[in-house]
């Protein structure tokens, strides 16, 4: 593969877990040329290959949306929004409004962390606010759209002991759950990403797929 036939990547959402896990394995890969992260706040490490760009979801700004590849880690709890309508706007309309804007600027891909059990005629909130997104997503014609439904994800993040434990729990009993139902490292999804990334072929890829 030569230089000019690299394409380039964006990430939003690239200080979560997964997305943390993807811009680092993105940028150690050389498969993109550049790697783009949109964000509140920086990084707390560089790459030659990665450029970080402050961006302010609320005020939407096109020309800043370009990139051949749009990775989709954006993602809260109604806890950690504050409210319904905050986490709808994280979940839903931040990921809807980069999408329609790279799709315009000639994005040709779309990949998307959602979740297990996504569904936009759940009666759960959640489920449905993540099933809604994937809906529309599908709408506006991408040549590829990826979606990813991880399970409980295990991975290093800010400690909190009740994640700690229940993350002990999801380890030890593994071997008795479905694999669809297990638990998964965030750095093995953010591979699977990559990995069905560069196939191109648009799917819905369930957590067993990931692992």
């Amino acid at each position: 593969m030569t230089t000019n036939d690299l394409k380039t990547a964006l990430v939003v959402g690239a200080t979560g877990l997964i997305g943390n896990n993807l811009v680092r394995q993105l940028t150690d890969s050389a498969l993109y040329e550049r790697v783009t992260v949109l964000t509140r706040r920086p990084l707390t490490w560089q790459h030659p290959r990665l450029q970080e760009t402050n961006y302010d979801f609320d005020r939407p700004n096109a020309l800043l949306v370009q990139a051949d590849h749009i990775f989709c880690c954006l993602g809260t709890t109604i806890r950690q929004a504050g409210s319904r309508d905050a986490f709808r706007k994280v979940d839903y309309q931040y990921p809807m409004d980069i999408a329609q804007t790279g799709r315009a600027n000639g994005a040709s891909l779309f990949a998307i962390v959602t979740s297990m059990g996504a569904d936009a005629a759940s009666t759960f909130f959640y489920n449905r606010v993540k099933g809604e997104v994937e809906r529309d997503l599908a709408a506006l014609d991408y040549p590829a759209l990826l979606i990813f439904r991880p399970s409980l994800l295990l991975g290093r993040r800010d400690f909190r002991l009740g994640e700690r434990v229940g993350e002990g729990f999801m380890r030890l009993l593994a071997p008795l759950i479905p694999v669809k139902y297990r638990a998964v490292e965030a750095s093995n999804v953010a591979a699977a990403i990559i990995k069905y990334a560069q196939k191109g072929d648009s799917g819905v890829f369930e957590s067993d797929l990931l692992q």
